[in-house]
């Protein structure tokens, strides 16, 4: 019989972090102040400690992991590979399928590799207090307890929609010392003027990033953490790929596609960028981001300098993008419901180095209700967005007859998602295929800046 379950020993954790900047055929893009110059380091100190952005601006290949992030790390890493031998059966597909589980973190998702070291950076930097923003709650619920391992303050703007839709992660945040508050708010300027142009607002990742960071620069014990989008946070979350690669080596399996859930980057790069450095060495592997045809940013989006929030408090970034102004519809996979991608993963895209695919909000349900009818985990609605892809290519390769090894990366639970699950299984929930229309509405607000500028 195979073997379905791979774990790995406690001193098997990484001890570095994989930058893949080390291994891309072109330098990433500059982050833009307006002027559209290049962003000075200090600029970026008023919310980010130094440590922290030499990593954001690094290009060597491996970063220490401090030992003190490890001990903590070593809570609930090394998580386990499993292979999904019964939704195999069930698919009656020759494919091999494994899947990543980062489900068992103390939060319940992948969020916490990164939550992890930038509250453990920020104590060493002096700051006591760190704003963020969080979507589904996945990330927010990560930061309050990163934060309460090293003693810091934490206030969270979680995005409207999912502080209603989510009532269970917004307790978490609270149990672990948080304290959080639904986006748009009138605390902040930036609220205060979404709510005045529009009273019933429902929040939006991107609106709930510009609260946060004009809190955290407002305040010189405060600074800013961001779960997904920067390069420094992407590094962290390559602890997942790492061991992964480990895993599979310990049972003679290489894959032959990657896939992840795709909103700001964070998960997809997680998995998918430490092998990444072997495509780079010429292996064959293919690496798929998905999203979800709601917020379909590679998909549909332009590859442009965009803000990273609605308020334009942040530098400009070369990303996939549909418009800082884009308001995505409330779909449940909140973590996905971001109008930008992550720099990094987005020029991997643009290169052509990695794949990306969108997929219907009632398929990827139907997809989580198929792998925990057979394999006993509910996955979190952003996890069932890979899960779908996945599903899709063992039935393809089922049609032709092909065996391909299949990973993904089931980035969390789902127990806190279960009114999600009820307004699927109730025939209550609806698909929502962006009309290009609005995207090209929401595009009109695009800066008019390129690097390098181009000539007059």
């Amino acid at each position: 019989m195979h073997q379905t379950r791979v774990t790995l020993e406690q001193n098997e954790i990484p001890t570095h972090w994989y930058n893949v900047v080390a291994d891309m055929p072109n330098p990433p893009l500059p982050p833009l102040a307006p002027d559209g110059n290049p962003v000075a380091p200090e600029q970026m100190l008023a919310i980010f400690p130094g440590n922290l952005l030499e990593q954001e601006m690094s290009a060597e290949r491996w970063i220490p992991i401090p030992e003190e992030v490890r001990e903590v790390y070593s809570i609930w890493r090394p998580t386990p590979l499993m292979r999904a031998s019964r939704l195999e059966k069930v698919l009656g597909t020759p494919c091999k399928i494994f899947f990543k589980y980062e489900g068992v973190s103390p939060s319940g998702s992948h969020k916490t590799n990164t939550s992890v070291p930038q509250a453990y950076y920020n104590k060493q930097a002096g700051f006591s207090r760190l704003t963020t923003e969080t979507g589904a709650g996945q990330w927010g619920s990560a930061l309050s307890f990163a934060g309460q391992m090293y003693g810091i303050d934490v206030r969270i703007y979680m995005v409207k929609i999912s502080y209603e839709q989510k009532p269970y992660r917004r307790s978490m945040m609270q149990t672990w010392g948080a304290n959080v508050f639904p986006s748009p708010t009138d605390m902040t300027n930036a609220g205060r003027d979404a709510l005045a142009k529009d009273p019933n607002n429902q929040g939006s990742l991107g609106l709930a990033i510009s609260e946060a960071v004009e809190e955290a620069a407002s305040r010189p014990d405060t600074n800013y953490a961001l779960g997904s989008v920067l390069n420094h946070v992407l590094l962290h979350q390559t602890i997942i790929g790492q061991e992964a690669k480990t895993q599979m080596a310990k049972i003679g399996e290489y894959p032959d596609m990657v896939f992840a859930p795709c909103g700001g980057g964070s998960n997809f790069a997680g998995i998918a960028f430490p092998f990444l450095a072997d495509k780079a060495a010429g292996k064959k592997v293919r690496l798929v981001g998905v999203e979800p045809t709601s917020c379909p940013s590679m998909t549909k989006g332009v590859y442009a300098y965009d803000y990273g929030d609605v308020s334009g408090y942040t530098p400009l970034m070369k990303m996939y993008t549909l418009g800082h102004n884009f308001m995505p519809p409330g779909i449940h996979a909140g973590g996905l419901r971001y109008h930008g991608e992550s720099p990094l993963v987005s020029q991997l895209y643009h290169e052509k180095i990695i794949e990306a695919v969108a997929v219907p909000q009632v398929a990827t349900f139907a997809a989580g209700v198929m792998f925990a009818k057979a394999e006993g985990i509910i996955p979190a609605p952003e996890s069932c967005h890979g899960i779908r892809a996945v599903i899709d290519e063992a039935l393809r390769c089922k049609e032709t007859g092909e065996a391909k090894t299949l990973l993904f990366c089931l980035s969390g639970h789902g127990h806190f998602d279960m009114a999600s699950y009820d307004r699927y299984l109730s025939g209550k929930l609806e698909d929502f295929d962006y009309p290009k229309a609005m995207v090209d509405e929401a595009l009109k607000g695009l800066p008019n800046v390129d690097w390098p500028p181009k000539a007059a």
